[in-house]
Order: C-alpha cells, then sequence, then structure tokens
C-alpha cells in the first residue's frame, strides 16, 4: 500500500503531504482520447489482451525532456540531476525498470483502461538543487491504468512522502505497441507533466510559486522485455 509519512521539516506542512489518491484516466480529466478514457468493461466483458507481461524484468522508461522545463528549472535557480542508477544523456532521461507487471489491450476493443499493470523503477529517480537544499524524487512507480507516476520524495536525506503522485500521464499522443529488437516491446508519446501535488510540494520546499500543475516535462518512452 502506497504510504504517506509527514517529517518534521518546516517546509512539509500537513497540507503538502496530505496526496490526492483518487483514480484517473491515461491522460488529463479533459483528455477524452486517452486509453482509460471511459469506464472499464464488466468482469465478463474482459477481452484476452494482445500483450501480458506478467513478470517484468526491464527495460526502462526514458522522458524526452521539454526545453520548456529545462527553462522553468533553472530560471528557478534549480540545478537537475540524476539519482542511483538513472541516466540523462542528450536530453533524455532514463529510469530501469526493475519490476512489475503490464497487460495490453487492443485500442479499438473499446476495453478501457487498454494498458493496464504497474511498472516499478526502483533505486532511480531525479534530482533538483537549490543551494543548501536538495530534492529527490526516486523508486518511480508507472500505474498506466491511472494514467499516474508514484515516487518517494527526500528533503535533504530525510524522507518527506513515500510513493507520492508526482506526474500526471497524458496519454492523447499514446502510439500503438510496437515490437522493439530484441524481443522487447514499446509504448511511446505519453506526455508527462508536473501533477497539483508535487507542484505544492516544490513551491513550498523552494519559496516560490512558480511551479504549476501541467507542466510539461516530457514525452516518455517505455521499453519492456517480452521474454
Amino acid at each position: 500500500m502506497r504510504k504517506i509519512t509527514k517529517v518534521t521539516i518546516g517546509i512539509a506542512t500537513a497540507g503538502l503531504l496530505s496526496f490526492s489518491m483518487a483514480a484517473c484516466s491515461m491522460g488529463s480529466s479533459s483528455d477524452t482520447s486517452s486509453p482509460a478514457a471511459s469506464s472499464s468493461s464488466s468482469a465478463n466483458e474482459t477481452p484476452e489482451p494482445l500483450a501480458s507481461i506478467p513478470a517484468l524484468s526491464g527495460v526502462d522508461t526514458q522522458v524526452a525532456v521539454d526545453a520548456g522545463f529545462l527553462d522553468a528549472i533553472t530560471g528557478l535557480g534549480l540545478t537537475p540531476g540524476v539519482v542511483g542508477t538513472a541516466t540523462l544523456t542528450d536530453g533524455v532521461l532514463a529510469f530501469p525498470i526493475t519490476g512489475g507487471n503490464v497487460d495490453y489491450y487492443d485500442p479499438e476493443s473499446g476495453y478501457r483502461p487498454y494498458v493496464q499493470g504497474n511498472i516499478e523503477h526502483d533505486g532511480s529517480g531525479l534530482s533538483l538543487t537549490a543551494g543548501d537544499t536538495v530534492v529527490e524524487l526516486t523508486n518511480f512507480t508507472v500505474d498506466p491504468g491511472e494514467s499516474k507516476l508514484y515516487g518517494d520524495v527526500t528533503v535533504n536525506g530525510t524522507v518527506a512522502v513515500e510513493q507520492a503522485y508526482l506526474f500526471e500521464l497524458w496519454g492523447g499522443t499514446l502510439k500503438p505497441l510496437e515490437m522493439g529488437p530484441n524481443d522487447t516491446a514499446i509504448l511511446e508519446g505519453t506526455t508527462v507533466h508536473v501533477s497539483e501535488d508535487a507542484a505544492g510540494l516544490l513551491n513550498e520546499t523552494f519559496g516560490t510559486d512558480a511551479v504549476k500543475r501541467g507542466l510539461l516535462v516530457g514525452v516518455a518512452k517505455i521499453t519492456v522485455n517480452t521474454k
């Protein structure tokens, strides 16, 4: 179960740590073209998935970082970085997949959400630094059915929140599932946006009001091993 933990540091107020866990579609609430825009079919109408991987073993989730996001972050005096096994190469963040499962249904079947499961990325993440303050967002869990990305938040090494709702996933531009090289499958095109909860926490932590919900972080590409 995802857990929220308060810590005795001035920058983490009770309001900031009361993160919403309400379900949402794989897209914004106004994005009716998203994979989970309509209600799921009843159990007796559940079709067979086109692809099902009960135990993920890699490869990674990449995010091609939007230039506007970098401008916004650096404009606030923040320096982005990577944590653990994450990498940043030529503007692309990569977080290795360490576990989870995924089912992919035919988008034309009407069954929603047509991407379901959990994709785990333990031991990697993103950092934001301003002076002596370092915020780390790590151990990401992608829930494609809810269109949310969760992660642990630490401030100067102290755990502020475990598995907080950090990023919204908007699926209106998601491409059909593709088969990649070396027995891999690829889901590409979902856009990643700062959640309202993450914006509030970052604003409080860094003493600003400039981080807004919906700020585009980049475009995601998830590559998984199929064998």
